[in-house]
């Protein structure tokens, strides 16, 4: 009778598989392997994440369940679909390759996991493997041993990548840090960096790679001996055997360390199943696996030589976080496709704001100590940036303009940064209009959603919130023109994107126009230039001093409608902005983005 386990999965050791039907029988041989030489003092859960293996299979494989070991196949269709969305579609994606990147999402229980390839066998005991200590690192794995001895994939790692050849692991057998993964958002990163940049090379490796460049934790080379090349460690140490690329055994019987392969192979219940895919192998397949491994030379070549390959792009600075670096090609790639109005980034997931939920004059005594509260830790937190120099202001040029101001105002103000509104914030200090407040424009999620210190800030320092909900926008639009009327200034974003140190101006967006327009107010235009520093920010940039210039106020014409107006005024907001651009950077104001002719 086999012996039950325990509820409490941190008790087990996870270990994961990718396959598809045609390939279980070698991962029953995998399995087979790494049960005999496995201590029997841990319980094991192997989980085969999958998409289309038959329920047959699947029973014959459960058979091998003992007491130490049992067997789950998840079907992860679903979570490939989802994921699909994301990504694009490429002929050469095998489906499993995104196996191993959002297992630590799938199974969260898990803060540590052992990933294997099915071309493997096991000659040691794998709970030596899992008890590796990974520390802050994201992964654990072994150097390639194809990339450090062949010379051109080696200089592939290193001109393509930005990897030095001897700190790129092979990804066949990891330890992974599923912890750390959650924490990081590995997942989040692949899913941008994929819709950045096409590897064709070593595909999911390359990604794998880049992400945990400078987090990997160095396992003994006797936990991913790969079977092609030189062996880096002695035979009788070997505790796994890696059949990559070409080196498979049911395929080439006289290869290196084929006979570990076959004598584990002949316990199994596949094995004549496995001989006969021997047999059958012919010699023109053979000569289809000289030729794939000489193409895939070739594509590392050729991306070497590229001008536009990963490194030549976006550097490969070691001190550059990856996900800034993401963000840029983005913002690239999004000019390039006219996609002005679009977030590179992720904002909150939106609550719907309703009615009930927001007094936007923050009437009410609670409401106002936590407003005054807000302002004061608000304060504390800018004083505490600038004198830290986060946030460098370099100079305020127009002041007399803000100063003219006699009546209420739209405030608008290119968007490139999370903390541009606390510049803005300094302008209006410096303009000293007592007794008119500076109310901000922000996103519904952003006061709904946005957790912790800054949420409390969304909600509390004089912010209005857009919202999805019909007549929650009847109460802004509402609470915007009382406030205008009453000779206050309200801060819009008319870009509606935020793309970070994006320095050129966007096109704009009418609605704060249409505000000032139907208030009879003007559009005071704000513009703010960038200079790096000579800091650098804990993503590697250097941080940007600002310069914010204010423009002459723009008002409505009392001879033109209300549509006329908003149209105009936010065409001359936009050529102050065109103006002060080209004026600052020295160079005329061009996009990427060419429109398509009719």
């Amino acid at each position: 009778m086999k012996k039950k386990f325990g509820l409490k999965q941190h008790h087990e050791i996870p270990i994961f598989f990718a396959c598809d039907d045609k390939f279980v029988q070698y991962m029953v041989v995998t399995i087979h392997s790494m049960m005999k030489n496995a201590s029997k003092k841990y319980q094991y859960h192997i989980h085969v994440l999958n998409t289309d293996i038959s329920a047959e299979k699947m029973a014959a494989v459960k058979q091998m369940e003992n007491h130490n070991f049992r067997i789950t196949f998840d079907n992860v269709s679903d979570r490939i679909k989802e994921i699909e969305k994301k990504l694009p579609l490429r002929d050469y994606y095998s489906m499993t390759t995104y196996y191993r990147l959002f297992l630590s999402e799938m199974f969260p229980y898990y803060d540590k996991a052992i990933y294997v390839d099915s071309d493997t066998v096991v000659l040691g005991d794998i709970s030596e493997l899992y008890n590796h200590d990974l520390g802050e690192a994201y992964i654990g794995g072994v150097r390639d041993q194809v990339v450090g001895q062949t010379n051109t994939f080696g200089d592939y790692a290193e001109e393509v990548l930005g990897i030095s050849r001897k700190s790129y692991f092979n990804a066949g057998v990891v330890l992974i840090n599923c912890k750390a993964f959650r924490k990081n958002k590995v997942l989040k990163q692949f899913v941008e960096l994929v819709n950045t940049y096409t590897f064709v090379v070593a595909q999911d490796q390359d990604y794998l790679n880049i992400i945990c460049k400078d987090k990997v934790l160095w396992l003994e080379d006797k936990w991913n001996v790969q079977a092609v090349g030189r062996l880096m460690c002695r035979e009788e140490d070997i505790c796994l055997i890696h059949y990559n690329l070409a080196a498979k055994p049911w395929h080439y019987e006289d290869g290196q360390l084929a006979e570990y392969f076959w004598s584990y192979a002949k316990e199994t219940p596949c094995y004549e199943q496995i001989r006969k895919v021997l047999r059958e192998y012919t010699d023109e397949q053979r000569e289809e696996d000289r030729l794939s491994g000489q193409r895939l030379l070739d594509l590392a070549v050729n991306e070497i030589k590229k001008d536009n390959n990963y490194v030549k792009l976006y550097g490969s600075n070691e001190n550059q976080s990856l996900s800034r670096r993401v963000v840029l090609s983005k913002i690239e790639q999004y000019e390039r496709e006219g996609r002005f109005d679009e977030d590179v980034e992720e904002d909150p997931p939106s609550k719907e704001l309703k009615p009930e939920d927001i007094d936007y004059y923050r009437r009410g005594f609670k409401a106002k100590m936590r407003t005054r509260n807000a302002f004061k830790v608000a304060r504390w937190f800018m004083n505490d940036m600038i004198r830290r120099k986060q946030l460098i202001i370099k100079d305020v040029v127009g002041i007399e303009n803000f100063n003219s101001l006699k009546s209420g105002a739209i405030i608008t103000c290119n968007h490139f940064n999370a903390f541009d509104s606390f510049a803005v914030q300094i302008a209006y200090e410096k303009a000293k209009q007592p007794g008119r407040k500076l109310y901000r424009i922000i996103k519904e999620g952003n006061y709904t959603s946005f957790p912790g210190f800054y949420g409390y800030l969304m909600r509390n320092c004089n912010t209005l919130p857009l919202s999805s909900n019909h007549d929650t926008m009847k109460k802004f639009l509402q609470a915007v023109n009382i406030l205008l009327q009453k000779g206050h200034f309200v801060l819009i974003y008319p870009e509606q994107s935020m793309w970070w140190n994006y320095r050129k101006p966007k096109p704009l967006k009418k609605g704060g126009f249409i505000m000032a327009a139907q208030n009879n107010v003007p559009v005071l235009p704000c513009f703010i230039t960038m200079k790096d520093s000579d800091v650098l920010d804990s993503d590697g940039f250097y941080v940007q001093e600002y310069t914010i210039h204010i423009g002459k106020p723009i008002y409505p014409d009392k001879k033109k409608s209300k549509s006329e107006n908003a149209k105009d005024m936010m065409m001359d907001n936009y050529r102050v902005w065109k103006e002060i651009y080209e004026d600052v950077y020295q160079t005329p104001l061009t996009y990427t983005y060419k429109k398509k002719k009719d």
